[in-house]
């Protein structure tokens, strides 16, 4: 294998398997202590996101059943609260807790993964001796001028100031380095390698400042490595307008709602290339999943292949919260631009919300100065603490008492190292993925239960990749690329943010994040949605970190000029980002998510939403319900 396989394998299994090694005080984590260099995962690269360890017990328990963990230890841990769920939303519960309640209640988060952030996951890559911060899931604030006050008030307690982003983001570096979106056609499925500067899509247009294409529909379709009948077929998506629908003007609207995409292509415009196909079906990455299941509507609100903004913007519903793209402008520019982001992503929230509830665990005393901390890990399960945090604690039964509705304690027992652990609360909060929850809560309502089961997730990857220099890129313009041919399907650079002492990469010879996306889909085409989200889930956790080097590797290898990169020479370090359970897939209404005893449910899950301040509100909600 290739170095960096080795080194990932030396910094991440190698790091678990030295923890199993170490004598555990189950009360703390002095495991973590214990581990050289200090346990820190940010800085683990390889398997990241939902990683090896994390999800297993899980597993075994909704797939196989298992309900034997063997013997229990009973910690004698009493708590006002106990949180399941690390990420933003438990975060904020417990932090909300304290809030209502006083800070001296006594808190426990307890975690599955590493890293506490759930997808609000921090990747650092250490290159040359600087270190460069990326996120690997939860990106940042969507339409922050439409938070609720719960929200703000939150944001406000963390030193977030809306107005600095605006300074913060660099909107014009694109334009200064010549750097647009385009399309990178493989070999392997294209028949060639060949970059195309166009996107044939509206995905790249929350990246703001981004260089348009300036290539007409016609010269980018002929360029294309289509056949000539694809090529034809290709031109003829792009100048498509809701004038070609089969229905008056008056029903646009309605015919976007009740109408399949891939049915628009293929029976209204006549498109049956398979590039061309495959091309649409890979253009929405990360906006939602599989297009050829997605309504006309879905379709253009993902910006979908064809479905240009300018061109079918009579035929929505309502102009986005974004207000629309700002016509006439060189550069994807929005009204109420995507500029909200740390350079960790949302990662930056749950740090400081940790270091609100826990102030010994790194310097800083707002979202400014945190983005540089380097939180000591071995602070968080301090019996001292009035919140403590325990990561890699899988909860797999949650059970009151006695009678749910009468009773005043709540039993937790979770898996570490293969061992199972007690403790008892005065209520809990089961912040994790709401489908868990029947799972680990076995006496629900019966049909708060099965509203719960119907729920599902979105898998999806965040590859963040440490490259020495981003000197290829830059000589062939590229500042984001749709892939339609490789797993990644769109690959660009991370957003040019500078704050809190953070300084994003200046030139070409500088050090920095390539950020890969990919929504993976299922291979039986115009499967139901729900079906393919669980083949390629299945399909995802089955690839180890080496399938997916040679991936990247082939990715770039084909993409670059061969001249300037060099793979093995200018890669420093990859961190695949996996979420097999990634953006909410269904809602479970206010059945699924009422309170039930002293347990109550939150996690943007609870709303079917996947963003950061849905997390926040549901979370608040939890509380209030659990004070009831």
């Amino acid at each position: 294998m290739s170095k960096i396989a080795r080194r990932d394998f030396i910094n991440g299994t190698l790091m678990a398997a030295g923890a199993s090694m170490l004598p555990f005080k189950s009360t703390s984590q002095e495991v973590m202590a214990a581990l050289k260099p200090s346990y820190y995962p940010p800085a683990l690269t390889g398997l990241r996101g939902s990683h090896p360890g994390s999800k297993e017990n899980a597993h075994s328990q909704a797939w196989a059943k298992q309900k034997n963990w063997g013997s229990t230890t009973n910690l004698k841990e009493d708590y006002d609260l106990v949180v399941v769920g690390g990420g933003l939303s438990g975060l904020s519960a417990a932090y909300f807790y304290q809030q209502e309640h006083g800070r001296d209640k006594k808190v426990l988060i307890l975690d599955n993964h590493d890293d506490f952030g759930g997808h609000a996951k921090r990747n650092e890559h250490k290159i040359d001796g600087d270190t460069r911060l990326g996120e690997g899931g939860s990106e940042s604030f969507e339409y922050p001028h439409e938070f609720s006050e719960t929200v703000l008030n939150l944001l406000k307690d963390l030193g977030v100031d809306l107005d600095r982003f605006k300074t913060a983001y660099d909107a014009d570096f694109f334009t200064r380095h010549n750097l647009g979106a385009v399309t990178y056609f493989n070999k392997r499925i294209f028949g060639e390698n060949k970059v195309v500067k166009h996107p044939f899509c509206d995905y790249p247009g929350f990246v703001e400042g981004l260089l348009r294409p300036t290539l007409s529909y016609e010269k980018a379709a002929k360029q294309s490595p289509l056949s000539e009948k694809g090529k034809q077929q290709l031109l003829r998506v792009l100048k498509s307008d809701p004038k070609t629908l089969k229905a008056p003007k008056e029903e646009w609207q309605q015919y976007m709602r009740t109408h399949s995409y891939f049915d628009y292509l293929k029976n209204t415009l006549g498109v049956n290339d398979p590039g061309v196909l495959r091309m649409a079906r890979h253009s929405v990455v990360d906006y939602g999943g599989a297009p050829d299941v997605m309504t006309m509507e879905e379709a253009l609100e993902s910006g979908a292949l064809g479905l240009n903004y300018f061109s079918w913007r009579d035929a929505l519903n309502e102009v986005g919260s974004d207000g629309g793209y700002i016509k006439n402008t060189n550069t994807y520019s929005v009204k109420e631009p995507f500029i909200h982001h740390f350079p960790d992503g949302n990662a930056t929230i749950a740090r400081m919300l940790v270091k609100k509830m826990i102030p010994d665990v790194g310097s800083g005393e707002n979202v400014e100065e945190i983005v540089l901390s380097n939180f000591n890990y071995a602070e968080l399960d301090k019996p001292s603490n009035s919140v403590r945090v325990r990561l890699n604690s899988t909860v797999v039964n949650v059970h009151h008492g006695g009678d749910p509705y009468s009773s005043s304690d709540v039993f937790v027992n979770y898996i570490y190292d293969n061992k199972s652990y007690q403790v008892k609360a005065k209520g809990v909060v089961m912040a994790c993925y709401n489908m868990m929850i029947p799972h680990i809560v076995s006496d629900l309502p019966t049909k708060q239960d099965a509203a719960l089961r119907r729920l599902s997730k979105i898998p999806l990857q965040f590859t963040t990749v440490g490259l020495k220099n981003w000197r290829a890129l830059k000589e062939m313009g590229i500042g984001m690329a749709m892939s339609p041919g490789n797993m990644h399907q769109a690959v660009g650079m991370d957003f040019p943010i500078s704050i809190g002492g953070y300084e994003y990469t200046k030139t070409p010879d500088d050090p920095c994040i390539l950020h890969m996306r990919c929504c993976l889909l299922g291979e039986t085409v115009g499967a139901p949605r729900i079906e393919q989200l669980r083949e390629a889930r299945y399909r995802m956790l089955g690839l180890q970190f080496r399938d997916y080097e040679v991936e990247i590797r082939e990715h770039l290898g084909g993409m670059l000029p061969k001249d300037v990169f060099n793979f093995d020479r200018d890669v420093e370090s990859i961190s695949v980002n996996r979420w097999a359970h990634g953006y909410s897939y269904g809602n479970p209404g206010a059945i699924g998510r009422q309170p039930f005893g002293r347990i109550t449910i939150a996690n943007s899950d609870s709303v079917n939403s996947s963003l950061l301040n849905r997390a926040i509100e549901q979370a608040w909600r939890a509380i209030k319900e659990l004070g009831k």
